[in-house]
Formats: C-alpha cells, sequence, structure tokens
C-alpha cells in the first residue's frame, strides 16, 4: 500500500481544541489540526476570523435543521466537501458561489 496514508505528518492528525462562542455561548471545539486548517482556510475566503465564520456557521445549522446534532462532525464534513470542491473549481470564490447555488437549488427544490 502506498505511504501516502501511513505516513501522513503526525501534525495534521493531532487533536486542538479552540475556545469560541456560538450564539453568546462559550464554548469549545476539537477537531484534527488539517481540519483546523481548511476551516481557517474558509474563513480567509470569506473575509471573516475563524471563530466568527464557525458561529455564522452553525447558526444557518440552527436556522435550516433546528439544532446541530453533531456540529463537530458537520464541521469536518464541509472541510470534506471543500476539498471536494477545490478539486472541481480551483477559485475559491467560484466554490463557494456554486455551493450556495447548489444549497438554494436544493431548498427551492
Amino acid at each position: 500500500m502506498c505511504q501516502i496514508f501511513a505516513g501522513q505528518d503526525p501534525d495534521l492528525y493531532a487533536s486542538k481544541t479552540r475556545r469560541l462562542r456560538l450564539n453568546g455561548q462559550s464554548t469549545s471545539i476539537r477537531i484534527e489540526n488539517a481540519f483546523w486548517t481548511i476551516l481557517d482556510q474558509m474563513a480567509h475566503d470569506e473575509d471573516m476570523a475563524t471563530p466568527a465564520f464557525i458561529s455564522r456557521l452553525h447558526s444557518e445549522v440552527l436556522m435550516i435543521h433546528g439544532e446541530a446534532q453533531n456540529f463537530t462532525s458537520l464541521l469536518r464534513s464541509a472541510c470534506l466537501i471543500r476539498t471536494s470542491a477545490r478539486r472541481r473549481w480551483p477559485c475559491a470564490r467560484c466554490q463557494i458561489q456554486k455551493q450556495r447555488a447548489d444549497h438554494n437549488q436544493q431548498i427551492v427544490m
């Protein structure tokens, strides 16, 4: 088997906890460093600080689903969607616009 999986840098899958506020409530989120890197990039693309970006995402999840049953898993999934989208649309702004268009289309259906 290729060493790309087993030989990865342990710092990528080491977990890190960050404290932030979600809807005014102080909380902490613990996820792997690789996901924090992607979340930081996503926030940067939105011209936001990472805590503000995560808080806004959380608010949107509450509006759509009423609650976030496992928000850290949702964050990881968002990172995977972002990574997958980058392969199809190299421009970060194009990706975000495409994701929003797809999301809006799903709501209309």
